[in-house]
C-alpha cells in the first residue's frame, strides 16, 4: 500500500493559473484518512511551499529547492549543501551573462544583489522565493548554500543561462527547471535522492510510493518510487522513464492519478 505522494508544483499540482485543483482540500482529507502522506517537491524555496500550503504545515513533508533540502514537522529531514568557494565561481561566472538574476539558496533564506531588486526580477521570484534579503556583495552571506538559481527574464533560460554554463556540467548538477529559470547544485543532488533519503528516514520502501511531474527534473524522482506518473503536459523525455500517464495540470491531473491509485486498491 502506498504511504506517502511526492508531486512536483509548476506544471504538475498547479494549474497554469497557478493555483490548486478543484478538489485539493477534499483529496488531502481523504489520504489523511487513509494515513497517507502528502509532499510537495518543488524548486521552490521552503518558505514558498510553506506559505502555499499554511493549513498543512504540519502535515505535509516538503521536499524544496529541487531536492536539496527536505522539512518535515519543522524539522530537517534531509539536505544536500554545496561549497561556498564553488558557489562563488559559478556566481563570478554567471555575472558576466547579460540581465541574468542569480539567487543564493541557503538553508535559511534567499539571497540576491541590490541590481535587481526590480519588478522585472522580483515578480516572478515572488512565485518561487516569497522571501529573500538584499545584499551588496555575496561576502554579506554567511547562510549554508544548497543550491544557485539564475533567472532570465525573457523566458530563454536554455540559451541565455545552461548553455553558458557548460564548464560546470561535468562538476555541478545544472537544470533547466522551466523556460525562466536553472538550478545548479551539487553532483547527485535532486528530487530522487531525496525522495530516497525521505525513504530511509521514515523506513518506506520505493513500492509504497508514487510521485507526479512534468519536466526533466522530475526524472530521478519518478524512477526512485515504484509508481511514477507524468502529466499529460509533460515534456516528451519525461514520458519515457514514467510508468503512468494521467491528465495534465489543467484537468486536475494529480487528483486523477492519485483516485486511479485508490481506485486499484493501491491506497
Amino acid at each position: 500500500m502506498i504511504k506517502i505522494i511526492f508531486s512536483d508544483m509548476d506544471g504538475t499540482l498547479l494549474t497554469s493559473e497557478n493555483k490548486l485543483p478543484e478538489g485539493f482540500d477534499e483529496m488531502i482529507a481523504e489520504l489523511k484518512s487513509r494515513n497517507v502522506i502528502f509532499a510537495p517537491a518543488s524548486g521552490r524555496q521552503y518558505a514558498s511551499l510553506l506559505k502555499s500550503f499554511k493549513k498543512y504545515r504540519d502535515e505535509f513533508l516538503f521536499v524544496a529547492e529541487g531536492g536539496t533540502l527536505v522539512m518535515y514537522r519543522g524539522e530537517e529531514v534531509f539536505s544536500h549543501t554545496m561549497e561556498v568557494e564553488t558557489v562563488k565561481k559559478v556566481l563570478a561566472a554567471a555575472s558576466t551573462f547579460k540581465d541574468i538574476m542569480c539567487v543564493w539558496c541557503g538553508k535559511k533564506d534567499s539571497y540576491i544583489l541590490r541590481d535587481f531588486d526590480k519588478p522585472r526580477y522580483t515578480d516572478d521570484m515572488d512565485k518561487y522565493y516569497t522571501h529573500r534579503i538584499i545584499v551588496d556583495s555575496w561576502d554579506e552571506v554567511t547562510d549554508t548554500p544548497i543550491k544557485i538559481a539564475l533567472y532570465d527574464p525573457t523566458g530563454n533560460a536554455g540559451k541565455n543561462i545552461y548553455d553558458k554554463l557548460a564548464a560546470f556540467y561535468d562538476s555541478l548538477q545544472v537544470v533547466q527547471t522551466i523556460d525562466w529559470w536553472v538550478d545548479v547544485s551539487s553532483p547527485g543532488a535532486n528530487k530522487g535522492e531525496a525522495v530516497e533519503h525521505v525513504q530511509q528516514a521514515l523506513n518506506i520502501l520505493p513500492e509504497e510510493c508514487a510521485a507526479f511531474g512534468d519536466y526533466m527534473n522530475d526524472c530521478e524522482m519518478l524512477q526512485a518510487v515504484g509508481y511514477g506518473f507524468a502529466m499529460a503536459n509533460a515534456h516528451p523525455d519525461l514520458k519515457k522513464f514514467a510508468k503512468f500517464e494521467t491528465l495534465s495540470c489543467d484537468q486536475s491531473g494529480v487528483l486523477v492519478g492519485i483516485r486511479k491509485l485508490m481506485n486499484d486498491g493501491l491506497i
